[in-house]
């Protein structure tokens, strides 16, 4: 069995090693998009959005519903890849811990 001494440095190498695997995370991009990729959303891995793009051709004013239809589908899309990219990278940490 562990002593506490042990298990509180190496809870703290798991602290280090999680916090940079965040930094890394918060770094990258994540692109969703809607069908036909007519609406664009990019996320900081931080869920942070950064620029949100729409075709010319998607943009009609009688009919902004399909233009709202999309863009919520592109912003749930990068959310869904920011999500299976931090359980990745930061689950794993979960099995790690000392206790």
């Amino acid at each position: 069995m562990m002593n506490m001494q042990n298990m509180m440095k190496q809870a703290q190498k798991l602290q280090k090693q999680m916090e940079k695997a965040q930094a890394d995370l918060a770094a990258k991009s994540f692109m969703g998009a809607s069908a036909q990729d007519l609406v664009t959303a990019t996320f900081t891995g931080d869920k942070k959005l950064v620029r949100i793009e729409f075709k010319p051709e998607v943009v009609d004013v009688d009919d902004v519903e399909t233009l709202q239809d999309m863009t919520i589908q592109a912003v749930n899309q990068a959310l869904e890849k920011i999500d299976a990219a931090s359980q990745q990278s930061l689950g794993a940490f979960a099995g790690k811990l000392p206790f």
